[in-house]
Parts: C-alpha cells; structure tokens; sequence
C-alpha cells in the first residue's frame, strides 16, 4: 500500500464539475494498494497517517498531527501509484484489482474517519484533483507486509 501525503492549506476533488471533496487545513493523501495489499496494510498506515507529526508547533518545528490542529483528510484512490514504466507506457498489473480495492479503499476510509473528519474522491472516476500545498511538504508512505 502507497501513500503519497501532501498537507494542504487547501485541497478538492471534482468529478463532472461537481466537488465531491474539500478540505482547508490537513492532509490531502493520493492512496494507492498493490496486488498483495489487505486490511492488515490499511489498519497500519492508517494509523501511521494519524499520527504523523508534520504541522507546526508553537515553535515551528514538525511535531503535530492533523488531529492535533483539527485539520482534515481529502483520501483520493490513485491506482497510477503501482505503475511499473518499464517500458514507456506505464503498466498496472501490479496494482490491486479495481473490485478489491474498491473495498480496501472504503475500510481505510473508514478506518481514518474513526479518528477524524475525513472527504474521498470517487474510486474509478476521472478525477479533477486541486491542492494548494503547505510548505510544500510531501511524504510518501508505504507498507506491505510479506506473509
């Protein structure tokens, strides 16, 4: 499972012209599961992106969370995270089938909506994502676990 975590002073999704997902402060996170991904994945970076400390303190230093400044989570499914570009033209058969991951991509939402105030893009749709990053700071998370 692949994470790419952006945090935003502001983010939306749009599918046909309409926002179906808008933020101001938090984290704007593109999630992407590969062909092994399971829950088991998704309940540890969940947790991961809770608790990751990348918003300022009273000093200026990194140390808290989205939770800690009540920001929020716009979740966008991005399969195009397990690209294999090999070749020029990116393959994805790496990636985790689109009715699987569909699943997965609602448990995570739900997993992190437990915690926090949580927006999604539409799994399966062309999406207009706009953001306007904080800093910037991105990160990229990943995790799978070898069975």
């Amino acid at each position: 499972m692949k994470l790419v975590v952006q945090r935003v002073i502001s983010a939306s999704v749009k599918v046909d012209d309409e926002t179906i997902g808008q933020i101001d402060n938090g984290l704007m996170v593109l999630v992407g599961f590969g062909e092994n991904d399971t829950q088991k994945e998704a309940d540890y970076l969940s947790q991961k992106l809770l608790k990751l400390r990348i918003f300022a303190d009273e000093s200026g230093h990194m140390n808290k969370s989205a939770k800690d400044i009540e920001g929020k989570l716009l979740l966008v499914p991005q399969f195009t995270l397990y690209a294999s570009t090999k070749k020029n033209r990116p393959s994805f058969h790496k990636a985790l089938a689109p009715d699987v991951a569909t699943d997965l991509f609602d448990y995570f939402t739900a997993k992190c909506a437990e915690e926090i105030d949580v927006e999604t893009g539409e799994f399966g749709a062309y999406m207009e994502v706009s953001l306007v990053n904080d800093g910037p700071v991105t990160i990229l998370l990943e995790k799978e676990f070898k069975d």
